[in-house]
């Protein structure tokens, strides 16, 4: 089987208030993959997604570098969907053999586990595999862990799927695409891949701690964050829902339906409290479900409707430049096909 040899190497990166941390990890990135003994492609792009839609004048400073392309959002969208925005808005550059590599820009994502995370991409065999870094260790407080852990137990309840993934992950051009104009990345980048049925690897990667500076997520939007990488799984979410609250349902009708024959027709002392209480318990069972389901719904498809098609929607023109030339600007990308 022929590969096709990749042009180009693609670092993105969302960015927001942390252009000294994307400068530090540009610098270890490069020095990593020169020291590679992996074969990369000799055109290295580093993408910065300024995230800040403009407001970071820090930015501005990036474009005298020769292999940075700034892309910029029309406003604040998160780290998540800023990289789809990105990857959407370039697909036009991208070359389908061309390798991509997505991480935060702070240095919780390594750059020295960039070339190990490459390499599937260069056989034959994964040259169609989404390549996701698999979260060993974690310099956490220990509230985080808590709460961390009890994400990870209520995602694999409610889906089936063991989450421990981020934005950390390589993929060939191909996936841009095709693959990420899929609507699961309008709700989540990292749990899209896990949802959408392409083949995965998984690399062990430790998570690393920041260059610079502190977190800029607090409480709400690491919960806004977590829900939204339930939104892909929403049809498994449903199933389980309805398998669940439907078990509740119908137990709690049995034993209802049961006690009132035994008190009726036997004859037998059942507290008279009883009845009334196993009704409610299959009443609100049942209330539980629709309300869940249809919020659910609601929540799901408000936020893909929000962002669908944001980058089709924005002049390139005034989002996007790079540090060398006009000439590396792309053209309004396509309607994209079907995957």
């Amino acid at each position: 089987m022929t590969m096709t040899l990749p042009r180009t190497l693609w670092v993105v990166c969302p960015v927001y208030f942390d252009v000294p941390a994307f400068l530090i990890l540009r610098q270890a990135s490069r020095e990593v993959l020169a020291a590679a003994t992996l074969a990369v492609p000799s055109r290295l792009r580093f993408v910065v997604i300024d995230d800040t839609a403009g407001q970071d004048r820090e930015v501005d400073a990036l474009r005298g570098c020769d292999d940075v392309v700034i892309v910029h959002t029309p406003f604040n969208l998160g780290h998540q969907h800023a990289l789809v925005f990105g990857l959407r808005s370039l697909a036009a550059q991208m070359d389908e053999a061309d390798w991509v590599a997505t991480l935060d820009a702070d240095g919780e994502d390594r750059p020295d586990d960039l070339p190990r995370l490459l390499a599937p991409l260069s056989t034959p065999a994964a040259q169609g595999h989404i390549v996701l870094a698999r979260r060993t260790k974690r310099k956490e407080s220990l509230w985080f862990k808590v709460l961390y852990w009890q994400f990870r137990v209520l995602f694999r309840t409610l889906t089936g799927t063991v989450i421990r993934s981020g934005n950390y992950a390589a993929f060939r051009g191909r996936h841009v695409h095709r693959l990420l104009f899929h609507p699961a990345f309008d709700l989540s980048y990292a749990s899209a891949f896990l949802s959408l049925k392409v083949p995965v690897e998984f690399v062990p990667c430790e998570r690393g701690t920041r260059y610079t500076g502190e977190s800029k997520m607090g409480g709400a939007r690491l919960i806004e964050h977590g829900v939204g990488m339930l939104m892909p799984f929403i049809d498994r979410i449903a199933v389980r829902a309805l398998i669940g609250f439907g078990f509740v349902f119908v137990v709690a009708l049995a034993a209802g339906l049961t006690l009132m024959a035994m008190r009726w027709l036997e004859g037998m002392g059942v507290p008279a409290w009883t009845t009334p209480a196993l009704f409610l318990m299959g009443l609100v069972s049942f209330s539980a479900l629709s309300t869940f389901l249809t919020l659910f719904t609601i929540f799901a498809q408000s936020g893909a409707l929000s962002r669908r098609g944001l980058d089709r929607t924005i002049w390139l023109d005034h989002g996007v430049t790079t540090a060398s030339s006009r000439a590396d600007r792309p053209s309004r990308p396509t309607e994209p096909m079907g995957v």
